[in-house]
């Protein structure tokens, strides 16, 4: 199975870029994965921001790949410990789910479109994280399934 990041906006932040170089090496060592940055829009006033969730969500529905299974990250979706994560992602592999495709939207979230078009919504928090954030913590945690599922220590 292969894993597939589509992010809206870039690292911009030193110590999370250098934590997201991190895991998605150590999670390379498991699974392919392929991280693609969305164009974050940015606004000068809230009157622009529902044009704004709508272009990015369309712009991630355009890079979604043919047969992925698609997990969006919303703050409402969702929770599921790590166990069970790792338990979804070895009955897909088991499955032969040939990819999963895991959306983050920008600083606006994500459109209804996209999670009406999700398969799974989750959530990492009920706190809101900056979408930078975000990716750190599913990185670490899509690092730990694999860990999980090989009954490597890493997972206490």
């Amino acid at each position: 199975m292969k894993l597939h990041l589509l992010c809206v906006g870039r690292l911009t932040i030193s110590y999370l870029n250098d934590g997201c170089a991190e895991f998605a090496e150590r999670l390379k060592r498991y699974l392919p994965l392929a991280i693609t940055e969305i164009k974050e829009h940015k606004t000068g006033s809230k009157q622009d921001v529902p044009r704004i969730i709508v272009k990015e969500g369309e712009n991630l529905a355009q890079r979604i790949p043919n047969g992925a299974f698609v997990i969006a990250l919303d703050q409402h979706g969702r929770s599921l410990s790590s166990e069970q994560l790792a338990d979804l992602m070895n009955e897909h592999m088991v499955r032969s789910i040939p990819e999963w495709a895991l959306l983050i939207g920008g600083p606006y979230g994500l459109s209804d479109a996209i999670r009406d078009r999700a398969d799974l919504v989750i959530s990492l928090s009920p706190m809101t994280l900056t979408h930078q954030m975000a990716r750190l913590l599913l990185l670490e945690q899509l690092y730990r399934c694999c860990t999980i599922i090989r009954n490597e220590p890493y997972h206490h």
